[in-house]
């Protein structure tokens, strides 16, 4: 199951890079996960400074 970011994301970027597979975007309102690229390695959430990214 793909990682998914809250509305708790504070738009920062630290997520992005640390993709390696690079399933995140800049959203409208906050940073997206493609859940259909995510490899669920959760690099993604360990980078978060404000804890919006979970396991979906």
């Amino acid at each position: 199951m793909a990682y998914v970011i809250s509305d708790a994301c504070v738009s920062c970027g630290a997520c992005a890079p640390e993709c390696p597979v690079e399933a995140i975007s800049e959203g409208a309102d906050k940073y997206v996960i493609d859940a259909d690229t995510c490899i669920d390695c959760g690099r993604c959430e360990e980078s978060c400074p404000s804890e919006a990214i979970s396991a979906g």
